[in-house]
């Protein structure tokens, strides 16, 4: 059985991973209401990554003999500047997550719970993987300019997963 510390804090990152599908779907809708289909799609494939995340952690909670509460999803925003604001505001999204996370494999090893250190020890190398993939992106529009808005997000459109 998992620890009652354990599951608030699982809780919570199932909490964090739904805002966050919330924050990409609202950032897709953002770029497809400025005509940028390419980044659009790409936000909404992000945005089932993190749903799915979400329900990962959720099985796992239920598998330890934890119970799953869904909490209240906040309000994410609902406009930015530019594109490139979109991606440097998930950039800074993915980082808090990444804190989040860090601090239930501490917790995790603390309370010798060494089954959910394993189990979102993956989820720290995700993170690993997220905050490139954004830091890329981010510095790709960065050096770009608006020459390359148009070329990127092509290249974007056609991410499958």
């Amino acid at each position: 059985m998992i620890t009652s510390k354990l599951q608030k804090v699982i809780n919570d990152q199932i909490t964090a991973e739904l805002w966050s599908a919330h924050l990409y779907l609202q950032m897709a809708y953002f770029l497809k209401m400025l005509g940028w289909e390419g980044y659009s799609h790409w936000m909404k494939v992000h945005a089932a990554e993190e749903k799915k995340h979400a329900m990962e952690m959720g099985d796992y909670l239920t598998d330890r003999g934890g119970q799953v509460r869904l909490q209240m999803i906040n309000l994410v925003p609902e406009g930015w500047g530019t594109v490139l604001e979109v991606f440097e505001h998930s950039l800074n999204q993915e980082k808090m997550v990444s804190k989040m996370i860090n601090k239930i494999v501490l917790l995790a090893i603390e309370e010798q719970d060494f089954a959910t250190e394993n189990f979102f020890r993956r989820f720290v190398d995700e993170q690993v993987e997220e905050e490139a993939l954004f830091a890329g992106i981010v510095d790709r529009l960065k050096s770009s300019g608006n020459d390359g808005l148009l070329f990127i997000d092509k290249e974007l459109g056609s991410r499958q997963k």
